[in-house]
């Protein structure tokens, strides 16, 4: 599990393909938390090489401020996953975070684990959950590795092996699992893109959907989606000021591990949250002042 003092912002994070270098740049300056360079669903078999021949100079370019840049690599029981980890293993400036795809076990965690080694053992680790064994095994890939720093849910092909429709409805227990066991080992947790560009609407009620149950961010397509998804997922000036109070109270209570407010009686989860709030309400902050200056 990632462990750090102050949470990174996760709230948005866009998509490159990976035979654009050109494209993830500019997402880079588009003002998301995360860049997603896409060596894996985005690129054609026959264009495998080609795409990660182009990416991997990527991270030797200035890092952007704000910006966690990570790599979704091709399946480790793939020809082209296993280059991906050699590309990896050659360099010398590697992406803050690989993504993995498709994971059904905390054994394919593991593996990846011990394959990255070198200045790879830097990379954090985002797993896509969009099987049904994946979700069913989700709490033992959320723990499989100190590295593991982000959930995603992949609601195409998870309600295709779910057998169900994509509606909120129909995956609500799915969507709740990947969120419990994100909050259980204290990972980020990034909900799906809406791929209909021009339903803001529906981008609007995804995200808050998305929210209300746990979720810390929400991917996008498209960098007209990233001002829609921080409003739902950075915290407001009302959950500010009473996290500011709450984490008050408990320093007024003193070494008891309780507080009062509003004559609520709290106990240290809320402590917890408080903490996590004001933190996240920094590093948001931060993100807008570095994305502007770009």
């Amino acid at each position: 599990m990632e462990t750090h003092t102050d949470p990174i912002a996760r709230r948005s994070m866009l998509f490159a393909p990976g035979l654009r270098p050109d494209r993830a740049r500019k997402a880079m300056a588009a003002g998301a938390d995360v860049v997603c360079i896409d060596l894996e669903d985005a690129v054609a078999v026959a264009h495998k090489d080609e795409a990660r021949s182009l990416v991997m100079p990527l991270f030797a370019e200035p890092h952007p401020s704000g910006c966690e840049r990570v790599l979704r690599i091709n399946g480790l029981d793939t020809v082209h996953g296993l280059r991906d980890i050699e590309a990896l293993l050659s360099l010398e400036h590697v992406p803050d975070a690989v993504m993995m795809t498709k994971v059904r076990s905390a054994a394919e965690v593991q593996l990846l684990d011990e394959l990255l080694q070198g200045n790879a053992a830097r990379c954090k680790f985002y797993v896509t959950l969009e099987t049904n064994h994946g979700l069913e095994n989700v709490f033992q890939i959320a723990g499989a590795s100190p590295r593991m720093a982000c959930l995603l849910f992949g609601e195409v092909d998870l309600s295709a092996d779910l057998r169900c429709k994509r509606t909120p409805q129909a995956l609500l227990y799915a969507r709740s699992r990947v969120a419990h066991a994100g909050a259980t080992f204290d990972l980020d947790v990034m909900d799906v893109p809406h791929i209909h560009l021009e339903d803001m609407d529906g981008l609007h009620a995804a995200a808050a959907h998305a929210a209300e149950l746990g979720f810390t961010g929400k991917s996008c397509i498209h960098p007209t989606q990233i001002p829609v998804v921080h409003q739902y997922f950075t915290p407001s000036e009302e959950e500010i000021a009473r996290a500011e109070r709450a984490v008050a109270a408990f320093k007024a209570g003193g070494s008891t591990g309780l507080a009062v407010l509003d004559g609520l009686m709290l106990q240290k989860p809320v402590l917890r949250a408080s903490q996590r709030i004001l933190a996240l309400a920094r590093q948001s902050k931060g993100a807008v002042s570095q994305g502007a200056q770009a």
